[in-house]
This record gives structure tokens, sequence and C-alpha cells, in this order.
């Protein structure tokens, strides 16, 4: 691989009209801001509908996209909407995204899209070519819509627990509604693979996210529940979760159910290799979080308050790996391989062939052999200076005890007016052949621009930035920092 660079923002942080980032005019603005700055990649969330506290990493559906995304301005091209529709449309904060407004004022726009769309070839071949996930998706929104918006598990037992009758009436008597939910999807599956193939012939490659667990409330946890630990009435046995680390004293209690490993062993991993393959068509590389669930996960009974009083369980290790690559070829991953790890860990990642995560923040602990100091990383790693469950790089030095930030201060031979400036060119010129950026690091932000705070309810996911923040100087610094560490020529993994 050839050393190359690139930064961190998810689509919802982007600049727009209405409410939410989303894949219109300021989504291809920012491919052309990267492609200015010389970088080779963008790295986003997960791009599916958000769940539960509008987390990207707590969605409905493993193969669905966040609609919320889908762009009015280019539904007003495809003659879906007229000028005067979106011109009515409210005007909401520009710097955060208020969930509760944009999912209310979105839907409109896009039920009165909905009445001006009749079927074309394009969406009826996406319809079949996405059936083996999109029907029960459908579904299952239109029942959650039937239902309040409640979980599926707290739905009424003919529908949560799949009554066959049940369900085929449904089929019959709600075909509009699934039907919109279908056109939903095409409409995000068209807009974002033409955002995509911009940055792709701009030179830019997109680095997208796979979560390792899926949402208890989701279509696959309701469809599916034999991939799950969930009993038949539809409760989890066991949940997912991290024990105490960095992050949490008390670790983080996710409450995802977890996967029956021994059952997708059975047939081949089938299903996760749909989905590896689904998000490939929006994606080039992919990042597996949480990667240390592939060898080993922490288990904790469903009925625990915190994460504290769990076990370890074995991973599918690389027998998942190996199917994989049996099935979809070498693929191009990431290892999301942070927080308290053992050897068995590093050996899997190494074994795959895959690079790992050295996160710059963690590297100031005093030790002159930490592993994410610069000097010690090695090529095959991947260098940030946070992620999206970080402060801000500015936020954490400021965060710190006067002793701590004395520390790096010297380290870097700076003071605290020019730690920003330092502190990426310290990640630029790591050992790392790739290096990925927090847009706020590059915009010298504060913590009030975090993006996620690990084990908080609500209140994350919200931070966009506005047009006034960017500017050439900070912009140019970026493209200046890239030329000057060998970082401009594209990547192959």
């Amino acid at each position: 691989m050839n050393r190359s660079s690139g930064l961190f923002l998810h689509p919802t942080s982007l600049p727009s009209k209405f409410g939410i980032g989303d894949l219109g005019s300021e989504a291809f603005t920012w491919v052309d801001l990267l492609d200015d700055m010389h970088q080779s990649y963008w790295q986003v969330c997960p791009l599916g509908p958000t769940g539960y506290g509008d987390s990207p990493y707590q969605s409905f559906c493993s193969f669905a996209g966040n609609t919320l995304l889908i762009s009015p301005e280019k539904l007003v091209e495809q003659n879906l909407l007229t000028k005067n529709d979106i011109a009515q449309y409210p005007s909401l904060p520009e710097s955060e995204v208020d969930y509760g407004n944009v999912i209310q004022t979105k839907e409109k726009l896009y039920q009165k899209a909905y009445t001006r769309f009749s079927d074309n070839h394009d969406f009826m071949a996406f319809c079949e070519q996405q059936n083996y996930w999109l029907h029960d998706y459908a579904l299952f929104k239109v029942l959650k819509d039937h239902n309040n918006g409640k979980p599926w598990y707290e739905w009424q037992a003919n529908h949560k627990l799949r009554y066959p009758a049940i369900l085929d009436d449904l089929h019959n008597s709600e075909r509009q509604l699934i039907r919109y939910q279908k056109f939903l999807q095409y409409l995000f599956h068209v807009q974002w693979l033409d955002l995509k193939r911009y940055a792709n012939s701009k030179g830019i490659k997109i680095i997208g996210d796979i979560p390792y667990y899926t949402a208890y409330d989701s279509v696959e946890a309701w469809a599916s529940s034999e991939l799950f630990e969930i009993n038949e009435s539809g409760k989890p046995y066991r949940v997912a979760g991290v024990p105490p680390d960095y992050f949490s004293e008390t670790g983080q209690l996710w409450g995802n159910p977890l996967f029956q490993w021994g059952h997708m062993k059975q047939d081949g991993f089938a299903w996760w290799i749909k989905r590896v393959k689904k998000i490939l068509e929006w994606a080039d590389i992919i990042r597996l979080d949480h990667f240390r669930g592939f060898e080993s996960f922490w288990a904790i009974p469903s009925d625990s308050k915190t994460a504290i009083n769990g076990q370890w369980e074995k991973g599918p290790g690389f027998d998942f790996f190996d199917a994989m690559k049996r099935e979809l070829g070498t693929l191009p991953l990431i290892a999301e391989d942070l927080g308290e790890l053992t050897e068995g860990v590093d050996e899997l990642r190494k074994r795959v062939g895959i690079p790992g995560m050295k996160i710059l923040q963690f590297a100031f602990d005093g030790n002159p052999s930490n592993p994410y100091l610069p000097y010690n990383v090695l090529p095959d790693s991947i260098t940030y200076t946070g992620t999206h469950d970080n402060d801000t790089s500015v936020g954490w030095l400021q965060s710190l005890e006067k002793k701590e930030k004395l520390h790096i201060l010297r380290f870097l031979d700076c003071d605290e007016r020019q730690f920003g400036a330092k502190f990426l060119r310290l990640a630029f010129s790591s050992s790392s052949k790739l290096c990925i950026v927090p847009f706020q690091d590059v915009l010298g932000l504060g913590s009030e621009h975090r993006m996620n705070i690990p084990g908080k309810v609500s209140g994350n996911w919200k931070w966009r930035f506005i047009k006034k923040m960017v500017v050439p100087e900070k912009t140019e610094y970026i493209a200046e920092l890239t030329d000057v560490y060998g970082r401009s020529a594209n990547m192959d993994f």
C-alpha cells in the first residue's frame, strides 16, 4: 500500500437547507473539498437507518440506507418535487441535527414525492435485486408505524411473533405503504451511488463501516431470530457490551442481542456474507467495528444494569474470515482493534492480514514504548488523531491535568495555541501508511463539536459544520501536510 490520507465526516454533519446533511449539492462540494486538500479517502459511519439514540451503530436494518440522507434538491431534479415544495421547508438549526423535526418535515416531502412516482425499470430491478432484505424491512417499517414506533418486541403477539396469516393479510392490505418504504430505499440507493461515483472519479475512495452487532429493535432480530440468542417470545438471553475501559468505569451496556455463531457457521456465515456484499456496494473499504468480537466477545446477562458482570466468549475466529475469502475473495478491510486487547486479537488481525487503528490521543501516558506513539506504529496500521467516540483533539487537550498537558506540549515542542496544527503534523508524519483525521480536528474545534460520548443515552450524533468554519488557511494546511509527508498518492489495499 502507498502512503495516503483521508478525512472522517459522517454525511449527517454536512451543511444543507434541510436540517441534516444529505446527498445533495453540498455533499458533492465536500468531495471537491477533499480533492482540493489532496485527500484519497472519505470515511463515514454506518449508513443505515438510525434507531435508538439516533446512533448509526443502532440501526433498524443492516442492509437499508438512512433515508434522512435523501436530498430534496435531487428530488426536484427528478421532477418528484417542485422548487415551491422545498421553498416551504421550515428553518431548522444549521449547526446541529434536530432529529425529531427533521424526521417529521422530511417525511412530508417524501410522501409528496411518492404521489408523483411511477414504477420504472430501474425501480423494479432494484426491488428484485434487493428482495432478500428489502421486503422484510418494508414490512417491518409499516408494522412499526402501526405500533406507534414501539420496538418490535413490544408489539402485539401476532405481529411480534410473525403469524403467517397476519403477515399475508398485511402484504395485501398495506401494499402501497410497503411499496413506499421500498421507494425510499430506492431513492437512497440512487443518490448515494451517484455521490460515490463522483468521489471515485476524483480518485477518492469511501471507507464505510459495519457495526459488529445489530440492534435489538431491528428487522433482523424480528425476522431472523434464529441468528441471535433470542428466545421464542422475543427476549434475549444475553446482550452485548464491553467491560470497564478508557471510556467508562462500568463498561458499556449496548444491549444488542448476541449472535448464534454456531448456527451461522453451519451455513458458511451466509447472512454475514450478504451483509458485507451489501456494504461493498456503498463503500470501497470496510471498517469492521469492534473487531475484537470476532476473536472473543463480552456476554452480559440480559437483566444486568451495567456491563460489569459479563464474561468473555469465543468468537468465530479465523473460520469467519476464511469463509468470507472463499466466497468474496480478498476483502479491503480495516480492523477497529481498540480497547483492552489480547494477544489473540492481534494474532487474528495479523493472520487475516488487515491493518488496525492507532489513536494518537491514546499515545501520551508517559511510556516511551506506548504502541500508539507515531515512532512505534508499524506501516501496516492507520493513524487517527481521534475517532467519533473521542473528544475533539483540542477539547481533549483542554480536559487534561496540567502535568499531562505539559508533557504533550513538550513532546510537540509548542504552546497551547499551536497544539492543533502540531498534532495534525504529528499524525500525518507517522509511520502508518494511512492517516485519517476527523474534520473537527482539521477545523481546530473544541469539545462542544464532539460527535459522540460513549455511554451517553441521548444528545449524540447531532454535530454539523457550517460553511464559515471552512477557511483556506486550514484546508491549505491539510493539503500541505499531505504533500510534505508523501500521502498524496492513492493507496491500494
